[in-house]
């Protein structure tokens, strides 16, 4: 019987197309689920829209259409986009203003007030509409503006609402990290949230005058407000399970409950940014304590894709470059290849055109694709293959270490190590100078170099999926390639 893993990604708003960081979050958390699917486990590979809030309110008004039929259509948008990252077609979606979650978060806010960790009370606040977030004078710069979206204008909130006892919470993460030292990925990030929490929790607010910002899940038994849109939006990854109910009729498994198999036992995974640590690995947690829901298993944390020299992409500073446009001209797997063997696992990187064209051109088009015509040319012209027995072979028999431990980066560099090991293999050996002296010797040599090339295109499976199938295609029909497996960029 499979293992169960469940996996999600952070929910992107649907204000705007998805940018850099997006496809980075995406496409590792893909690979996970790949990994883990070939290792026999039964994936539940979340991801959505997050489709409330006044982000999305105000781009409506803009449009001059209402608030759904906008999100109704970043929705669609949103999935045809998550296309080009190469995402597993059997990927779950949930929206926010789904009504199964719409219930599920009155639910969810139920469950906590019950629990004695919601009140009410006026208060004044400086409010982020970029992150959908209130912000300390600690956050901001010296012109009193957002550190991460700067040239925006603070929003000045002084209304009663309702607020969430997060400041009761501090002992007891720090007490649930004590007992999962693995908990966020990498460390130094966990050591940062045990610090925000040692310089004591405040609580905040999680609802909204409704005759100010109507556009949200209306808060049980009091029809005056809406609830805050993250307060609504992390419930997301157990509602896509059907909780709090039994999802067994609605997914058409009558003797299977999602919530239970995936939540409950499925080593629940988040991927998020590293601007996303805080919700995810505090707020979301302590929100699943006040709640009495288990928590979450993982939370890996990516670092940033920055301009050059480290500046931060922003729509405002004009340095941010369209995925989109990069898929257009050089292909999905480019595109992830580039964020799984030229970005860090865990630390911030950079992203210039010209670097991007010059790892394609070295891994890629003079890389990887010239091997795999020069393998193939030689042994289709010389009648080698492989047997079928070899053809059978699997590449993951067992738990690979690096994707255990989230570390793609080094994962795909060995790939790429063992690449290299070959192309040095042809110009050690020769085997297409050897074939006219000793053939049978040639033979063994490219049969040596086909065996090693199918156990790279398997190892690929995860990162580069459409690269993997057309070269195992390759080697299965033993025929050259017709063409490059990736052009080279002038």
């Amino acid at each position: 019987m499979s293992k169960s893993f469940y996996i999600t990604t952070t929910l992107p708003y649907v204000n705007g197309p998805l940018h850099l960081g997006h496809a980075l979050e995406f496409v590792r958390a893909d690979t996970i689920a790949r990994y883990k699917k070939l290792t026999g486990h039964d994936v539940y590979f979340n991801t959505g829209t997050d489709e409330h809030g006044i982000k999305n309110y105000q781009k409506a008004e803009e449009k001059k259409i209402s608030a759904q039929e906008f999100v109704d259509q970043g929705f669609e948008i949103f999935k045809e986009q998550i296309k080009m990252f190469g995402v597993s077609e059997d990927v779950h979606f949930v929206r926010t203003t789904d009504p199964h979650h719409e219930m599920a978060a009155q639910e969810f806010w139920k469950r906590v007030k019950d629990n004695g960790y919601i009140y009410k009370k006026s208060y004044q606040a400086k409010y982020c509409i970029g992150c959908e977030s209130e912000k300390t004078d600690s956050e901001l710069n010296e012109q009193g503006e957002c550190l991460l979206h700067p040239g925006k204008i603070l929003e000045l909130i002084n209304e009663e609402n309702y607020f969430f006892k997060f400041s009761e919470f501090g002992e007891k993460l720090l007490e649930f990290y004590e007992k999962n030292p693995n908990f966020v990925i990498p460390n130094f990030r966990l050591n940062e949230m045990k610090n925000f929490i040692k310089n004591g929790l405040r609580d905040f607010s999680i609802s909204r005058l409704k005759s100010k910002m109507p556009w949200g899940i209306a808060v049980p038994d009091d029809p005056d407000h809406v609830m805050y849109v993250w307060f609504d939006a992390l419930v997301n990854y157990i509602s896509t399970l059907g909780w709090p109910h039994s999802a067994k009729a609605s997914r058409g498994k009558p003797d299977e409950d999602l919530f239970e198999k995936y939540w409950v036992n499925g080593n629940p995974t988040q991927y998020c940014g590293k601007d996303n640590t805080r919700f995810q690995a505090v707020i979301w947690q302590a929100m699943l304590l006040a709640a009495g829901v288990p928590n979450s298993h993982q939370i890996v944390v990516n670092g940033f894709i920055t301009a050059e020299g480290g500046v931060q992409m922003s729509k405002t500073l004009g340095n941010g470059v369209d995925p989109r446009d990069i898929v257009k001209e050089y292909s999905t797997d480019a595109l992830r290849y580039f964020l799984l063997r030229e970005v860090s696992s865990f630390e911030d990187s950079p992203f210039t055109l010209e670097r991007f064209k010059d790892a394609y051109n070295s891994g890629l088009a003079n890389g990887l694709g010239n091997l795999v015509s020069r393998i193939m040319t030689m042994a289709v012209n010389n009648g080698v293959k492989l047997s079928d027995e070899d053809l059978k072979m699997k590449y993951y028999k067992e738990l690979n270490e690096d994707l255990e431990n989230f570390d793609i980066n080094k994962f795909i560099n060995k790939i790429w190590n063992n690449f290299s090991g070959l192309d040095e293999y042809i110009q050690k050996n020769e085997p297409f100078k050897k074939i006219k002296v000793n053939k049978e010797e040639a033979e063994k040599d490219l049969y040596y170099l086909l065996f090693h090339l199918y156990g790279g295109a398997l190892a690929l499976e995860s990162v580069l999926p459409e690269t993997s199938e057309k070269i195992r295609g390759l080697i299965k029909e033993n025929k050259k390639p017709e063409e490059p497996l990736f052009l080279r960029k002038e």
